[in-house]
């Protein structure tokens, strides 16, 4: 066992349904990318977020929920902060933080115009490596802001590459790297080199700071940064006790400038009303490009820099050091000689060796990690994907109650906020280390990519994966009701249930040992499957409807708000629910042969569920036996009900809910539960021998298998013809969202007047339905993909090699189940993968990214991906869902273990 693996297992532990936070995780990178434009800062009569807390107060205003930077690091409380700023001498402003498009100011919504990636981290963060450029050039910024301006939906994003800024290799290359000596010992090394031709001066500021808490709380105990020296700075942490930041001097011998003001907005210029300090949030920036005396001449507050001017002869490397330790005895406060001296050795040679013995661990972690027979560029892929979703940990800090009433020290919101956004939410208490889809665009917790996260996590760090999902449906998340709050923007939205999946998925990962886990997050769970068939089921008849779920734009109609009267009964919600039911079935079926807990009766309870969901398919007609898909149904005022015939992931979702139960379970059910007994005889099969003679049942007596699945086997063949077809749904690098067949055959929906249409588009959405980058339709989307390929080994462990459909169709090969799934695995792989003329199809059309060695091995981990081409789109760090590449990777070399694999064993074991 790796020592990172070692470190993991031993400071990683679950009591109680909680992370017990050992010392290692006490420092990490859970700065976000980007704080203002959040709904938690936003405070303004009409829910205009991205308005209220723009990018250009962003470096003024001290934040009220979080704190951002550039490759930021923090405590587990986020009370000290230390991060990167740069500054080219051509820029208005410092770059303290990343920057962006509004949702409104981009043609395809929010947009990050920076280049910046994850190379590497390891769950301890004893470990992380960030890698960003930035143009010598003035940033242009509002070059970026105009011309996306002037495009529309159909034109490409204007990105930062188009502006010409990086012509003749005018920018820096920045690496920050992050190494603990011990919990509370942290490393930084920055390095930095000129990619242009002629020398030029970067300046470079490592920035510490304490997030500000007495603003909002008189209470809140006093914190401060004060010099100790000319490069070391005494800091009285809240509870770390008293720490000290030292620097190195620059390779050429010169040192840093140390410049302090306060973590405090100044209002002058932002209100122009009267100064709170002479020193604010912004007057290091200030200070450094306009020279203003703005910064503290006594060396305090509560907002620090280390201000180095570099000048770098073209194609060579400057590195500078710092780290951020507990002060050492007796030095608390002094200066002069000693602390120079102590600041020289704890920079030097015990310096290089932390790092050495890092990296050798990281790299140790991660061979372990990656199959033996993974590709150097698979295991590249991997380990990138990894680094990015263990970068996007961030602290989570929201209490909606008090952000809806306001603070005490503040003036009171605007009223209309009780009745506005989350307004049923006020037991949604959030301060977690949680996994973030994007720590730019998504800088908040969305529950439903978070099941995702967890998959890859949980190779990763297996406390910490149960850590989220159990987190999730605690009391200061899930509703009263049994909801399990969607996003900020709106908690209240409907996501897909899948977290009875992903924990069941988590726990075949980790071994399928941790019973406690899996018992703690079912009985969760079971409220909430009791919120989804008490308020999702209009008409109490098994079909389900939620809206949105999740799926964006594959749909002509916008499926959270439909004119009054209609209602629209969803196959897609009606088929995660027939997986959700089953799924809580096989957990029930665990726990019960785990010898822990009665569960006997909650297995029957959700074959119950599942045989009225199955049915009920078959009676509302969400089957179209003639296109051979499942399709929403709209139901209109005067009784019509109109079905909504597109081809898209949603008539392949009822697919997913299929489940083998042995055969003992099977008599048991077959004896005890009317329900599923109906079930089975409306289906033509009351007994066993009759159910022998069907293709739903296998294996000799005694040790049957009955294959339970919303798709009958031939409506199963039907719906496989589409999705493999290359002409539909079967692109080069995975299965589109949405059939291609409509790039030619455009949908048109028309129903008692209400009228819309959808056509294929590979990529963004032309159509405003759901505004900024929820707008998209047929590119690839790694959720469903990765759904997909487990249901195919589902399907392959229960028919074998006796089961072989066309693939492609309409290619006259013949293929197993397995066989296809691996070959989808591949698909999603050669995303990142260099192919024969050395490209990456996710850098699309960018040439620099495919040609360029300093960009080239540098990962794009999109939202999701071109539909014809592969190029990534949307959201550029999007490592919460695109890092389920890390889990493909493991199990297309067999290297992580089934549900199916794991049940088995469990149910062999209980047998004995």
């Amino acid at each position: 066992m790796s020592a990172e693996r070692e470190r993991v297992a031993g400071f990683g532990r679950l009591e109680d349904g909680l992370l017990q936070a050992g010392e290692w995780y006490r420092w990490g990178p859970y700065v976000s990318e980007r704080q203002w434009g959040t709904v938690r800062e936003d405070y303004s009569a009409d829910g205009s977020a991205w308005d209220y807390l723009p990018h250009d107060h962003a470096r003024s205003r001290a934040y009220r929920w979080g704190e951002d930077g550039l490759a930021g690091f923090c405590d587990i409380q986020q009370r000290l902060c230390l991060a990167l700023a740069l500054w080219n001498g051509r820029d208005p402003v410092l770059k303290e933080r990343a920057f962006g498009l509004t949702n409104p100011q981009g043609n395809h919504g929010e947009d990050a115009k920076e280049y910046w990636w994850y190379l590497d981290a390891v769950p301890s963060h004893a470990w992380n490596r960030w890698r960003y450029h930035y143009p010598q050039a003035a940033f242009p910024y509002q070059d970026l802001i105009d011309v996306n301006a002037r495009r529309g939906r159909y034109e490409p994003e204007y990105e930062l590459l188009d502006t010409g800024v990086f012509d003749g290799d005018r920018y820096w290359i920045t690496e920050v790297v992050y190494a603990k000596a011990g919990p509370d010992d942290l490393l930084m090394a920055i390095q930095v080199t000129n990619a242009g031709q002629e020398a030029d001066t970067l300046h470079v500021l490592p920035t510490a700071w304490f997030r500000n808490t007495w603003s909002w709380d008189a209470t809140e105990p006093g914190v401060a940064l004060r010099a100790s020296g000319d490069r070391s700075v005494t800091i009285d942490h809240p509870f770390a006790g008293t720490m000290e930041l030292v620097a190195a001097v620059a390779p050429d011998g010169t040192g840093p400038q140390l410049l302090f003001c306060e973590n405090q907005t100044n209002v002058t210029r932002l209100y122009g009303a009267a100064p709170v300090t002479p020193y604010p949030k912004d007057g290091i920036n200030d200070h450094v490009v306009g020279g203003a005396g703005t910064v503290n001449p006594a060396r305090t507050g509560t907002k620090c820099a280390f201000w180095y001017r570099l000048t770098i002869p073209p194609g060579q490397t400057a590195e500078l050091r710092l780290r951020l330790r507990p002060a050492p005895s007796g030095r608390a406060g002094s200066g002069g000689a000693s602390s120079a001296a102590g600041a020289a050795a704890a920079l030097g040679a015990g310096f290089d060796q932390v790092m050495a013995t890092r990296r050798a661990e990281a790299d140790e972690f991660y061979a372990e990690l990656t199959p033996a027979g993974a590709s150097a560029e698979e295991a590249l892929v991997l380990r990138q994907a990894c680094a990015g979703l263990l970068w996007g940990k961030q602290l989570y800090y929201y209490a909606v109650s008090r952000w809806l009433d306001g603070d005490p020290a503040q003036p009171e919101p605007p009223p209309q906020r009780k009745s506005g956004r989350n307004a049923r939410w006020r037991n949604l208490n959030g301060f977690d280390i949680i996994s973030m889809p994007d720590k730019w665009e998504y800088p908040w917790f969305a529950a439903w990519d978070l099941a995702f996260h967890c998959v890859t996590l949980a190779h990763l760090d297996p406390a910490f994966a149960k850590y989220q999902l159990i987190m999730i449906c605690r009391e200061w998340y899930q509703h009263p009701n049994g909801a399990l709050p969607a996003y900020e923007w709106d908690f209240g939205d409907v996501n897909p249930p899948v977290h009875a999946w992903a924990a069941l998925e988590v726990f075949a990962i980790d071994g399928g040992r941790d019973i406690d886990f899996l018992s703690g997050v079912f009985d969760k769970l079971l409220v909430n499957f009791t919120w989804w068939v008490n308020r999702q089921d209009a008409s109490d008849k098994n079909v389900f409807e939620g809206g949105f779920l999740g799926l964006d734009n594959i749909g002509p109609i916008d499926r959270s708000h439909l004119p009054a009267g209609y209602t629209l009964e969803q196959s897609d919600a009606t088929g995660w629910m027939g997986a959700y039911a089953l799924t809580m079935g096989s957990i029930a079926a665990v726990l019960a042969g785990s010898g822990q807990r009665q569960a006997q009766g909650l297995v029957l309870k959700f074959l119950e569920h599942f045989a009225g969901i199955r049915e009920a398919l078959v009676i509302q007609g969400l089957w179209d036996e003639a296109d051979g898909l499942y399709y929403d149904r709209l139901l209109t005022p005067s009784g019509q009900a109109v079905p909504v015939k597109v081809r898209s992931m949603v008539g392949i979702i009822p697919a997913l809910a299929a489940a083998v139960i042995d055969g003992n379970m099977l008599r048991r059910a077959m004896t005890l539960n009317k329900g599923f007994m109906g079930f089975l005889e409306h289906e033509g099969f009351g007994n066993m021998q009759k159910l022998a003679e069907t293709p739903q049942l296998r294996g000799e007596r005694g040790h049957e298998r009955l294959l339970l699945s919303v798709a009958r086997p031939d409506q199963l063949e039907r719906l496989f013809a589409k999705l493999f077809d290359e002409a539909e749904f079967l692109s080069p690098h995975g299965l589109r969202a949405l059939s291609a067949h409509h790039r030619d055959h455009p949908y048109v929906f028309d129903a008692g007047g209400y009228r819309a249409s959808i056509n294929y588009q590979p990529a963004e959405s032309t159509t405003p339905m759901f505004g900024g980058n929820s707008n998209w339709r047929g590119p690839v989307w790694f959720p469903l993909n990765y759904l997909v390929i487990a249901m195919l080994e589902r399907y392959h462990q229960f028919y074998g090699r006796d089961y072989q459909i066309e693939y492609p169709t309409g290619s006259g090969k013949r293929r197993t189940l397995d066989l296809i799934a691996a070959d989808l695995q591949d698909r999603l792989i050669s995303l990142f993968t260099t192919d024969a003329n050395g490209r990456r199809p996710c850098f699309g059309g960018t040439e620099r990214m495919q040609t360029d060695p300093a960009w080239h091995d540098n990962l794009i981990f999109g939202e999701y991906f071109h539909g014809d081409n592969g190029a990534a789109l949307g959201a550029s760090h999007q490592t919460g869902w695109t890092g389920l590449i890390g889990d493909v990777i493991l199990r297309r070399h067999g290297a992580a273990p089934s549900i199916a694999e794991v049940l088995s064993d469990l149910s062999r074991k209980a047998g004995q």
